[in-house]
């Protein structure tokens, strides 16, 4: 592959596709879609009686709590139960009193040793996905023992719930996460924060439906240093992340907006109520689709289903050479540069390449760009005569009428070539896409007029345009 940086940086840019939200008991699109994530993990956190080798130290009341290597943490461990055997229960009764919907991320062990409140939640009709085999960091697992574990918590899953999960999100994951999740088959997966969208990612396996998560609109910032100290907090923050993508959806550029909860976290009494008031602001405000993340993917898939195009961060490096070594003239060596400096997913674009080949000819040296503007062919010059030029050049200069001139417009385009030529050491260079054959001599006249460096500054500026345009070409944008 050609690619030696694997991060998207660009995502959809400033072209956002409208979601088109559906829209329950109103017209047109929902403005907003929000989804209410309700993770189950009490009973599969790190515990010496689960067999792990120290006690839970992440996303309790005990903040900065270091795990007890060998031995029993009981006050986390009932801190744990606590989500369990109350909270959970606040937030199933808050929920289904307002029949709003829910995405459960159940850790599979946990299910298993809560029999009473899976039962609830397949009686509400909540999507149970999985959240894994034990709630662990998997950082440092291999490939293979990671793949185990959640070919284990998949069978777990559906031997307790009575169903396969649809999705998957390991919270704490590895490198190799989203890869697994792909070899299964998954209607979506979670493991990742850098979207306000849905997003299709690229795996060796096949395409893979990203429903992007959260940690900032998400409970588990009242157990971090610098998170909510109290609900009226939550409640705020939960409220400014609604408002300003209910105001974009106005605008026509609806998002998603998830929040996380915990049930030992906002299940505890003085942290509750500020989720009730939030429930009941949105359920005040028109056009709001409160949907489970498997309702989401549907839909994604839908009306955004993967469509293939051209990559070329992920080309082999001959096909890539082969497709964009000419797109300035004479001269692969620029691609061959563009790829040994590294491209990735945000290079995907006519804008990004463009963008790594502007790099690479600017950094070349004055020599080698002396060189570059010298590939280039007079315009109307002999070589355009004779049939000689390259098949981009011939099509660009056949696109500004260049090879339907009058004798008076070739006397004095022959004229101008070689002033210019004799003056600057190159030819005449300009991105002629848009322009006709009186614009193109209009300019040709004022340039011959300056200086040197101007010149060449302005001829190298025309080159990275037509490489733009011969990329944009290429892609098909």
């Amino acid at each position: 592959m050609t690619t030696s940086y694997p991060r998207d940086m660009l995502g959809y840019g400033r072209r956002a596709p409208d979601p088109r939200w559906p829209n329950p008991g109103g017209t047109g699109s929902a403005k907003i879609c929000v989804q209410f994530v309700v993770n189950y993990e009490e009973g599969g956190e790190n515990a010496i009686i689960h067999g792990d080798k120290a006690s839970e130290a992440f996303l309790s009341e005990i903040v900065g709590a270091a795990p007890w290597p060998g031995l029993r943490h009981m006050n986390m461990e009932s801190i744990y139960e606590y989500g369990a055997r109350a909270g959970f229960w606040r937030l199933w009764r808050m929920f289904t009193e307002r029949s709003l919907p829910v995405t459960v991320y159940g850790v599979a062990s946990a299910l298993e040793r809560s029999p009473e409140q899976v039962a609830a939640m397949r009686e509400a009709g909540w999507e149970i996905a999985s959240h894994g085999l034990k709630w662990i960091d998997y950082r440092d697992h291999t490939i293979e023992a990671e793949r185990a574990d959640m070919d284990e918590a998949l069978a777990v899953h559906e031997a307790v719930t009575g169903e396969k999960p649809v999705g998957w999100y390991t919270g704490r994951s590895s490198q190799h996460t989203l890869e697994l999740a792909a070899e299964r088959d998954f209607l979506y997966a979670s493991d990742a924060y850098a979207d306000d969208l849905p997003y299709w990612q690229e795996t060796r396996t096949k395409p893979l439906l990203i429903l992007p998560y959260t940690l900032d609109s998400n409970d588990m910032r009242f157990a971090t240093p610098q998170g909510f100290n109290t609900g009226e907090q939550f409640y705020a923050y939960l409220k400014d992340a609604f408002d300003c993508l209910y105001e974009e959806g106005e605008k026509g550029q609806a998002k998603m907006l998830n929040i996380g909860l915990h049930c030992r976290l906002v299940g505890r009494p003085g942290r509750a109520q500020a989720l009730a008031r939030f429930l009941d602001y949105i359920g005040s405000k028109p056009d709001v689709w409160v949907a489970t993340r498997a309702d989401i993917a549907r839909h994604w898939r839908e009306h955004f289903p993967y469509r293939p195009s051209i990559q070329p961060s992920r080309l082999e490096r001959e096909i890539f050479l082969r497709m964009f070594g000419g797109v300035f003239e004479h001269s692969p060596y620029l691609a061959e540069r563009v790829l040994d400096r590294g491209i990735g997913s945000a290079h995907d674009t006519a804008q990004g390449l463009s963008a790594a080949f502007a790099v690479a000819f600017r950094r070349a040296s004055e020599a080698e760009r002396l060189a570059v503007l010298r590939a280039h062919p007079d315009l109307a010059g002999r070589l355009a005569l004779a049939g000689g030029l390259t098949a981009d050049s011939s099509a660009e200069q056949a696109s500004a009428g260049l090879d339907q001139l009058t004798p008076d417009e070739l006397t004095r385009f022959t004229d101008l070539n070689a002033r210019y030529t004799e003056r600057f050491g190159f030819p005449f260079i300009i991105a002629v896409r848009g322009l006709d054959k009186h614009a193109i001599l209009s300019a040709f006249e004022a340039r011959v007029a300056n200086d040197p460096a101007t010149e060449f500054a302005t001829a190298c500026r025309e080159v990275e345009k037509i490489a733009r345009l011969r990329i944009t070409a290429i892609l098909g944008e």
